[in-house]
């Protein structure tokens, strides 16, 4: 029986799903789709009062197959398609991945705990990604 794969041995994909937390209302539309159920909601009390949700994803376990997004349906209308009716889901290339989770806007607590989280998470994600790269060829 083969080993099941850990997250530092599965590939890496070309892109990941970012939830910007100013946008997301926290319907939970997304996590419904997610094959791979890396979408968590996130409720913080504010300081305020009362508690602003919103959806994460967990970038590390995200396979980047862009169903939160929009279905793989008739390409004809868009809004059938759409899976976020506030847009708040952008497939972002791995490469820019921790400057983009870096200017996320959100609400504060958001922005306190969340972002610096997001952020190595996605320096991890990258640096994995560039140490399974095959190297470049001298010849070109």
């Amino acid at each position: 029986m083969a080993s099941p794969t850990t997250s530092s041995e599965k590939r890496v994909p070309s892109v990941i799903a970012v939830i910007n937390a100013e946008r997301c209302t926290g319907c939970e539309a997304c996590r419904e789709v997610c094959p791979s159920h890396c979408i968590e909601l996130v409720e913080v009390a504010r300081r305020t009062g009362g508690a602003h949700p919103w959806c994460e994803v967990d970038i590390e376990r995200c396979i980047g197959c862009r169903l939160c997004v929009r279905l793989p349906r008739k390409r004809s209308d868009r809004y059938e398609l759409k899976i976020c009716p506030w847009d708040a889901i952008e497939m972002m290339p791995v490469d820019y991945l921790p400057q983009a989770v870096a200017q996320l806007e959100g609400p504060a607590e958001f922005l306190a705990q969340g972002r610096p989280r997001l952020v190595a998470a996605a320096t991890r994600l990258l640096a994995r990604r560039t140490s399974a790269s095959p190297p470049a060829d001298p010849a070109t």
